[in-house]
């Protein structure tokens, strides 16, 4: 019976990091010509956030979703240049909204503070790595690149007053 007990427990854990290892295809139908990032800011205080351009050979047939690139999640925006296939992602930095946080003796009152929102990542990624979502079929499947070259900030200066 203790056999048993530990050859099921033996069978459940390799499964579990079996699944978690399959995550991603090992060869893209498509080629990684150029990738890069940059950072970007606006005229205004708090206005900015991150570009990521790949630009992919053999890409024209492939339905792109989604980008994931420094914690962050962005929907694909495509560019198609001859026999390029450019896909864009913006992260953009959101201001921080500071709410009213009720601090109070009574720890009823304080029932009425929200809690925060926290977003579970599902990829453990350097920064210089992204990770791509594209159909298959039916079925999502991802990709992951890597070495991704930093470029120089873009800096869009405010618009003239009038």
């Amino acid at each position: 019976m203790k056999t048993m007990k530990i050859l099921s427990i033996l069978t459940l854990l390799f499964g579990l990091t079996q699944c978690s290892t399959a995550k991603f295809v090992e060869k893209a139908p498509f080629t990684v010509k150029k990738a890069f990032y940059n950072n970007w800011s606006g005229g205004q205080a708090g206005v900015g956030g991150v570009k990521l351009e790949l630009h992919l050979k053999n890409a024209e047939n492939i339905q792109f979703d989604s980008l994931y690139f420094q914690k962050k999640k962005t929907k694909v925006t495509l560019q198609q240049k001859e026999k390029q296939t450019n896909i864009l992602g913006y992260f953009a930095k959101h201001k921080t909204i500071k709410k009213d946080l009720i601090l109070d003796a009574d720890p009823t009152k304080e029932l009425q503070n929200t809690p925060p929102i926290i977003n579970k990542y599902p990829f453990d990624l350097k920064d210089s790595e992204a990770v791509i979502s594209f159909k298959k079929g039916s079925k999502t499947v991802f990709y992951k690149i890597e070495n991704i070259k930093k470029e120089q900030p873009v800096f869009f200066p405010s618009a003239n007053k009038k």
